[in-house]
């Protein structure tokens, strides 16, 4: 599956099929939400919470992927992510496109 945040696939002609999501809810452990919080105080990276995202990221995508997929597309073209906060220390990320077939 072609994946673009572009408006088209070079080089090929499309056909659009329509919206395709994908959206996850990710939270952190008690213990990781407690260690980041320290390092609130010195700063830097939250890499629990880094790691969090990108793993929420991955499974979003994958899921519109596979919603695509369904719709017998062979590419998402206009892909977007949206992040928002849910609740402390829980997020929701969104991944949304058009999924486009070839001409």
């Amino acid at each position: 599956m072609i994946v673009v945040n572009t408006e088209t696939v070079s080089g090929k002609e499309i056909r659009h099929l329509g919206l395709v999501r994908g959206s996850t809810i990710q939270s952190r452990h008690i213990g990781s939400d407690i260690s980041q919080s320290f390092k609130t105080l010195v700063g830097g990276e939250l890499k629990a919470y880094t790691q969090m995202m990108d793993d929420a990221r991955e499974l979003a995508t994958q899921r519109m992927i596979a919603q695509a997929e369904a719709m017998g597309a062979d590419a998402i073209v206009c892909t977007r992510y949206a992040t928002s906060s849910i609740m402390a220390g829980a997020a929701e990320v969104m991944a949304y496109g058009t999924a486009v077939k070839f001409a």
